[in-house]
């Protein structure tokens, strides 16, 4: 098959300034998403969607193209994921080039590996699946989630309070890592999730959110801990 990955790096972050760039253990951040792309050896190309100058010399310097920036409407704080990926393979399309499938990868994935890259590749593949990504068990039952109202406590879901923990079904969150997708099928759908998406499950040591500075102190810790 013919695969791209795409990158999706614009220069505006509110939460973490230039988070997309940050060093993050000796490198910027958006290297990991680009090196575990290229080890992978699964894509024709590995680009980088971006707005920003300084974003697109340094995904170049680490391997990646920039064949084209983001336009003003894909760089704004409104512009859905899936309006970039929808831009980026539009512009290829006008330069004659389509792809049969696509992995979108964030840029803050210090954790991402090729082999879970690859994994899910075979699923998207082997399962005919029209987008696959990688998820990650809640650590408690959301069946047990509770409302704050009025500073008084409730279940979100009362049937459930004398249920025991362990006969409540697993329950699972999108890990922020990746999106693989048939090409054909997103540009018919435009949807990363649908009827037919399947999952690759990491563990908790794989993921870990980063959307404000005390996330990248957690993120830190983890990695050194467990990953160097």
């Amino acid at each position: 098959m013919n695969c791209i990955a795409i990158i999706p790096a614009r220069g505006g972050s509110k939460r973490i300034p230039r988070k997309n760039i940050k060093p993050f253990h000796g490198k910027p951040i958006i290297a990991y998403s680009i090196e575990a792309a290229l080890q992978s050896g699964l894509f024709t190309e590995v680009m980088v969607s971006t707005d920003d100058e300084e974003i697109a010399e340094i995904a170049k310097s680490y391997g990646a193209k920039v064949p084209f920036y983001r336009s003003a409407e894909t760089a704004n704080d409104f512009a859905h994921l899936a309006q970039v990926i929808e831009e980026v393979l539009a512009m290829y399309a006008q330069q004659g080039k389509t792809f049969d499938a696509f992995c979108c990868i964030l840029p803050t994935a210090p954790f991402i590996s090729h082999k879970r890259i690859i994994e899910a590749y075979h699923v998207l593949t082997e399962k005919h699946c029209d987008s696959v990504f990688a998820v990650v068990q809640y650590s408690y039952p959301i069946q047990r989630a509770l409302y704050i109202r009025q500073n008084k406590v409730s279940m979100c879901n009362p049937e459930h309070l004398l249920t025991r923990s362990q006969d409540l079904e697993p329950t699972y969150h999108d890990s922020g890592q990746f999106y693989w997708c048939n090409t054909q099928q997103f540009i018919t759908n435009k949807v990363f999730l649908s009827n037919n998406t399947g999952a690759v499950v990491l563990s908790a040591m794989e993921v870990q959110d980063i959307d404000t500075e005390e996330d990248w102190k957690i993120a830190e810790f983890k990695y050194k801990a467990y990953r160097i």
